[in-house]
């Protein structure tokens, strides 16, 4: 099974997402490397694909979804921060709980979201 951190950044009563060239919005996020933790990777990851610099990442969850394990960390995000897209990441957009059910965003990511929200009801 596949690994990959994920990272849940929220500002404002809304969610960071990401997406690549003609790909639908995803949460911030990638494979956990060989000889990494996936604290290490998240950190890696958010920064690689946003810009952002996060070192207070908090661990959320496991999550299965397609194969892939996903290692869930959330992050609270200051005004201050802003994501810029970076490397093969083409856009970054900030959505609330009820945009993301209309966003194009991944079926995976969208069952990651609406399951922490029902944890944290």
């Amino acid at each position: 099974m596949k690994e990959r951190a994920t990272i849940i950044c929220r500002r404002d009563r809304r969610i960071l997402f990401v997406r690549k060239p003609k790909a639908k919005w995803t949460l911030p996020g990638g494979k956990v490397e060989a000889g990494e933790t996936p604290l290490e990777a998240a950190v890696r990851e958010l920064y690689e694909e946003t810009g952002l610099a996060i070192q207070g990442l908090s661990y959320v969850a496991q999550f299965e979804a397609s194969k892939v394990l996903h290692h869930v960390f959330e992050a609270l995000l200051a005004q201050s921060e802003e994501p810029s897209p970076q490397n093969e990441i083409s856009s970054c957009k900030w959505l609330s709980r009820e945009d993301v059910a209309s966003s194009g965003v991944r079926n995976s990511t969208k069952s990651i979201v609406k399951t922490l929200d029902r944890q944290a009801s």
